[in-house]
C-alpha cells in the first residue's frame, strides 16, 4: 500500500515512516517544511497528487504550556489542520489515522479512561486535541481511526526521558513530580500499531493505545537515572510546586473497551530507548 505520513519529521512521524517501510509499504513522508497541514489547499493538492491508500497524521502542535499562550495556533494545527488532512484523505478514498492525546480527559478519575468516557480537557492543548478529534470524525466520517495515546517518548526527538538524562548528567539533584500518573508510550512500539491500523487492521472510530502499565513521572525518571548509571539524586515533588502554566491531568491512565492494539510494557520501551541512545553516549 501507499501510505502518506504528515508530520514525518517529528519523533513519532520518523518511527511511523520506518515502520511503514519495514512492513513493505511505499511511503510518502511529508515533514512540516514540505506540507503545512493548516493550509487546506496545499493539503488537498498533496493528497490528490499522491493518491495514497492511507494517511497517518502525526503533525501536531505539542507544546502544552505554549498552547496556553498560543491557543489560536494550537487550534490551527490540532483542530483545523487535522480536519484538513481527514477531508482530503476521505475525498481521495484513503483511510485516515489520527493521533490524539490523554489530555482530552481531566484526570480526576481513579480508573483507566476508556473510549466511551466523556472527555473534559483542563488545558488549551487538551481542548485543541479534542476539537481535532471532532474535526477528523466530521471530515472522514466512515474512514478514520483516532488513536489516543499518552506520554510519548522516542529516540528521534525531544521528550521527557531525553530531558531527564540530560539534566541528571548536569546536576547533582533533580525534583520530579510524583502526583501525575500515566502510561509512558515508546514511539517505536506505537508506530507499528498505527501503520497496521492504517493498512490491514482498520478499526473505525476511537481507540486508546498506550504502553502497558502505569507510573508517575518521578518513577519514570528514577528508572531512567538508574538505567543510565547516573549519580543524580531524585526528589519527588508536586505539580503545584512545579508551577507550570497549563494544568495537567493528575490521573492520565488510558484503558480500552475495544479491539485496540496492545503494546509492550513501558519498561520494555524504555530499554529500547536507552539502547537506541547508547552509541551516542
Amino acid at each position: 500500500m501507499l501510505v502518506m505520513i504528515t508530520g514525518a519529521g517529528g519523533m513519532l512521524g520518523q518511527d511511523v515512516c520506518a515502520s511503514a517501510r519495514d512492513a513493505g509499504h511505499d511511503v510518502i513522508a511529508l515533514a512540516r517544511a514540505e506540507l503545512d497541514i493548516t493550509d487546506a489547499q496545499a493539503v488537498g493538492a498533496a493528497v490528490r497528487s499522491a493518491d495514497p491508500d492511507a494517511v497517518v497524521n502525526c503533525a501536531a502542535f505539542t507544546d502544552v504550556d505554549g498552547s496556553e499562550r498560543e491557543s489560536d495556533r494550537a487550534h490551527a494545527v490540532n483542530e483545523a489542520g487535522a480536519g484538513n488532512v481527514a477531508r482530503a484523505a476521505a475525498t481521495a478514498g484513503a483511510w485516515t489515522v489520527h493521533v490524539s492525546s490523554d489530555y482530552v480527559f481531566d484526570g480526576l478519575g481513579t480508573e483507566p479512561y476508556v473510549e466511551s468516557d466523556a472527555p473534559r480537557p483542563l488545558s488549551a492543548y487538551g481542548a485543541s486535541k479534542l476539537a481535532g478529534e471532532r474535526a477528523v470524525a466530521a471530515g472522514a466520517p466512515d474512514r478514520h481511526t483516532i488513536v489516543r495515546s499518552s506520554w510519548l517518548f522516542g529516540a528521534g526527538g525531544s521528550c521527557f526521558p531525553a530531558t531527564i538524562l540530560r539534566l541528571a548528567a548536569e546536576r547533582e539533584q533533580l525534583t520530579v513530580v510524583d502526583d501525575q500518573i500515566g502510561c509512558p508510550t515508546f514511539t517505536g512500539h506505537l508506530a507499528p500499531a498505527l501503520v497496521a491500523l492504517a493498512t490491514e487492521r482498520r478499526v473505525a472510530g476511537l481507540l486508546h493505545v498506550t504502553g502497558a502499565g502505569r507510573c508517575s513521572w518521578y518513577e519514570l525518571a528514577r528508572e531512567l537515572v538508574a538505567s543510565a548509571g547516573l549519580g543524580c539524586e531524585l526528589r519527588p515533588g508536586t505539580t503545584a510546586e512545579l508551577g507550570r502554566p497549563a494544568p495537567r491531568p493528575p490521573y492520565s491512565v488510558l484503558g480500552t473497551e475495544r479491539d485496540a492494539p496492545r503494546l509492550p510494557a513501558w519498561r520494555e520501551g524504555l530499554a529500547q530507548f536507552m539502547g537506541a541512545r547508547a552509541p551516542a553516549r
